[in-house]
């Protein structure tokens, strides 16, 4: 079964899964590419340094993949340090990447993954099928409780074929190995972790990613250099530093005084002052879903079990003056937690409209209230940079 995913967004999980898996030209083409099947590193020299000054503080459990928790954030070191079997690009839902193929029994029960070969980690350790096998056994991040206890058996069948066996046909195997669902499919090299032990690990990670570990200063940055023996293509920055800033302010004036190159996280008035320097460029980019929650409307004694004190609230919070003032207009007003820029989005999640009521149910309850911005949008990053990145 094929193991790409062209054309455009798809509405459910089985149909996305359907087409995942759909067709037969991954098990026929098995021992047919060869060449395609190993390392495609293009030769290179990386030149120059660039600098992120970064709203979140780096912690060292994104350095291994085994403890990945729920979250995106954690992928900006792992996509840096490490790679992964099969995961998203922008060529795909899943793309392959450490697999070049793979493919799932007709019962359902089994998926095999061919690997691609000539592939080394920073410390010059070959990948091999081991390394796979290894490193879902030691993950125990999000979502690992779920996907192990599908998983029967681990079959190597050769260096660079491995095997996984289900107790049962379970369609979300892959959306769960495949995807930022767990970490379980990124690999880290067996032999060295083995020998320096997984607390070790974390201080000095080694991986099959575009970028080299440096070194890391708690609180302060994070050194990574350009590994030029990367499966894919070379880097062309040699080396990326990543300092931790959480401060708004400091991270504009950063970039003004050219001492960071990218920044995040650059909102409101601080916004509008990148858009009117010509040195620099902003960039919102759709990234998250920013919302509130009644979260005691179920307390009988909370003022939120009034449904027409929550219709209240609703009609006093003003989306699009927020949009505004916040992210300059670049969010996108939804209404729910999925929205349509989502892979499976939840269809009834559209922004509608609620009419208006004459008098407003706060006052019929003789209450006073102060409500916070708590909209429900999809909220862009603001990436502000020097002009020529």
């Amino acid at each position: 079964m094929t193991s790409s995913l062209p054309g455009p967004l798809v509405s459910s999980r089985r149909h996305f899964l359907q087409r995942t898996l759909s067709g037969v030209a991954g098990w026929a083409l098995w021992h047919g590419w060869p060449s395609r099947h190993r390392a495609l590193a293009q030769k290179g020299a990386p030149t120059g340094q660039m600098t992120w000054a970064m709203h979140i503080t780096l912690a060292p459990t994104w350095f291994d993949p085994a403890e990945t928790g729920a979250l995106q954030t954690p992928y900006l070191c792992l996509r840096a340090l490490h790679d992964a079997l099969v995961k998203p690009m922008p060529d795909g839902h899943l793309s392959p990447c450490l697999a070049t193929r793979w493919s799932e029994s007709e019962d359902g029960v089994t998926y095999d993954f061919e690997l691609r070969q000539g592939v080394k980690f920073h410390n010059g350790d070959p990948f091999t099928a081991a390394d796979v096998q290894f490193s879902f056994e030691r993950y125990k991040g999000a979502g690992a409780a779920e996907l192990k206890k599908q998983v029967k058996a681990i079959e190597i069948v050769h260096p660079h074929h491995i095997r996984f066996v289900l107790h049962a046909p379970w369609p979300d195997f892959l959306t769960f190995y495949a995807t930022p669902a767990t970490a379980a499919g990124w690999i880290v090299p067996k032999t060295y972790t083995e020998k320096i032990g997984n607390d070790e690990f974390k201080n000095q990670p080694v991986g099959l990613g575009p970028y080299r570990f440096v070194r890391y200063t708690p609180g302060i940055e994070l050194v990574l250099d350009a590994y030029t023996d990367y499966w894919r293509k070379t880097p062309l920055v040699k080396r990326l530093v990543l300092k931790s800033v959480p401060e708004p302010a400091t991270r504009l004036a950063m970039l003004k005084q050219q001492e960071a190159d990218v920044t995040y996280a650059i909102y409101s008035t601080l916004g509008e002052e990148v858009r009117r320097d010509p040195t620099l460029k902003l960039e919102p980019t759709l990234a998250g879903i920013q919302w509130g929650s009644f979260v005691d409307m179920y307390d009988p004694k909370s003022p939120w079990h009034d449904k027409r004190v929550r219709l209240a609230a609703n009609h006093a919070i003003n989306r699009q003056a927020i949009n505004e003032s916040e992210t300059l207009g670049y969010s996108k007003l939804v209404g729910g937690l999925s929205h349509r820029r989502m892979t499976l989005p939840y269809r009834g999640s559209r922004m509608r409209t609620i009419p208006r009521r004459r008098k407003p149910c706060s006052k019929r309850r003789g209450m006073r209230m102060v409500l916070m911005p708590g909209n429900t949008r999809v909220m862009p990053s603001m990436r502000a940079s020097l002009r020529g990145w």
